[in-house]
């Protein structure tokens, strides 16, 4: 079984299905989760916009703006914001796709509480340590600024 997520985790759930959305967010708010939850793409990248958030849990298919248009910008916005795919309609180019634009992984819906958990986990794990090798980059007084952009940049790409 997955631990409690630490209180500093903030989550932005993002699904069209508001029974699942409710759902889900229920769920992850007694797992210790801090949760924001949006039910379109435009809704999460107002929320975005407005506060702090660790992971992204993203459904793909959506009507208006789709999950991979919605990862797409956040991942130019927020480059540093891990999202974990999530959908009941899982096709390998769609996930190969979401892979492609940047997403930390893809699960099928429905899935396992503790397997979504561990996707978080692992997902804000990864985030902390691209934050902190980002830092270290800014930190090195000696390095050019245009050889310090180039080295950020590889790592945000990664």
């Amino acid at each position: 079984m997955v631990e409690q997520a630490s209180p500093a985790i903030s989550l932005l759930l993002v699904d069209d299905e508001q029974v699942f959305l409710d759902i889900m967010a229920q769920r992850l708010k007694k797992r210790g989760f801090s949760v924001i939850t949006a039910e379109d793409g435009e809704a999460a990248l107002r929320h975005l916009q407005t506060g702090a958030v660790d992971v992204v849990v993203l459904d793909v298919a959506m009507p208006g703006m789709s999950g991979i248009e919605t990862l797409q910008a956040i991942k130019k916005r927020h480059p540093l914001i891990e999202v974990v795919m999530l959908t009941g309609q899982a096709t390998v180019a769609t996930a190969v796709e979401a892979i492609r634009q940047g997403a930390f992984n893809y699960l099928k819906k429905p899935c396992e509480i503790d397997d979504l958990l561990a996707q978080i986990n692992n997902a804000l794990l990864r985030r902390r340590d691209r934050e902190a090798r980002i830092l270290e980059v800014r930190m090195k007084p000696y390095l050019a600024r245009d050889k310090r952009d180039e080295m950020i940049a590889a790592i945000l790409r990664e």
